[in-house]
């Protein structure tokens, strides 16, 4: 199998959204974001031996649901509850080193 056969194999519309799930007359269709990167190099040594080689790689992150009911479709957007610890812990300590050297007398 070439590497352009597995791109073609591994990227698809499975790979974005999940599987429908229905109850009670809504349907849950989960989406998640991709990226994806790779790869590849040969060189030639100085025994005339060819090397080379190749890689890939995916991320996959939920990004949200698409609810479709009787009355339309709606996107809810996951929310990633650790990212936004995260950045609110880095925005308060930005806020108090700036505030701390904002005190401190000159010299």
């Amino acid at each position: 199998m070439t590497i352009v056969e597995r791109l073609q194999q591994n990227f698809s519309a499975g790979m974005v959204y999940a599987d429908p799930v229905e109850k009670d007359g809504t349907v849950l269709l989960p989406a998640v974001w991709v990226a994806g990167g790779g790869g590849g190099g040969s060189d030639m040594s100085e025994d005339a031996v060819e090397r080379g080689g190749g890689g890939f790689g995916l991320f996959a992150r939920p990004s949200g649901s698409w609810v479709v009911t009787d009355r339309g479709a709606e996107w809810v957007p996951a929310v990633d509850l650790t990212a936004l610890a995260l950045a609110g812990t880095v925005l308060v300590l930005g806020l108090l080193r700036y505030g701390a050297k904002r005190r401190l007398p000159s010299s």
